[in-house]
């Protein structure tokens, strides 16, 4: 009785064992990878802009002078007899300029690079744009009278107040933002419907 031999494996093997590790990590990650490079391009190129001098000037200047109104607004109705110019806002006891850094500028821009990056419809990357854009504000409107008031009552924590506390705080409110949006705004996508066999 002879023993039957085995077919040599085939050389056309199924393009599933023919792929290499990088092509096997690009099918497994093939959105987590696309997801990363939008966010870091649209990253770069907001902060890129934001660097240009005519941006600056043109664009982020009077922005941030809206955000010192706005914010003289609030502490004038608080009690605090504030006085304005551009981007400063002093009473007789304290004055804080508004730089790039404390407008919420920065996190804007890291939340619409991970709105846009995401794989959703662009109705909701739209209203989530939208929302987080207005929501960042206000939190950045807290900061700005937060550390003001804390610059006018207790002056030896306004450092780390500024530097530390509230540039993570708002930083973290963003990333925290587009967390919920993505999970509870950004329709998922459907899986395809099992073929019966």
């Amino acid at each position: 009785m002879s023993k039957a031999r085995k077919k040599p494996a085939s050389a056309s093997a199924s393009p599933r064992h023919r792929r290499g590790p990088s092509a096997r990590v690009w099918h497994v990650y093939r959105q987590e990878i696309l997801f990363l490079g939008i966010f870091l391009l649209i990253l770069g190129g907001g902060f890129t802009l934001l660097s240009v001098n005519a941006v600056n000037d043109q664009v982020v200047e009077p922005f941030t002078a809206a955000v010192a109104k706005v914010s003289g607004t609030v502490l004038d109705l608080i009690g605090q007899d504030v006085s304005m110019q551009g981007t400063l806002i002093r009473n007789t006891h304290f004055a804080v300029n508004i730089r790039n850094g404390c407008n919420g500028v920065e996190t804007m821009i890291i939340f619409l690079a991970a709105v846009l990056a995401f794989p959703a419809p662009w109705r909701a990357r739209l209203a989530g744009i939208a929302i987080g854009m207005v929501a960042i504000q206000l939190v950045n409107l807290v900061r700005v009278v937060a550390l003001f008031l804390t610059g006018v009552y207790f002056p030896a924590f306004f450092d780390s107040s500024h530097t530390v506390v509230w540039q993570t705080l708002v930083i973290l409110f963003g990333v925290v933002l587009w967390i919920f949006w993505a999970n509870r705004f950004a329709a998922p996508r459907t899986a395809p419907a099992a073929t019966p066999r």
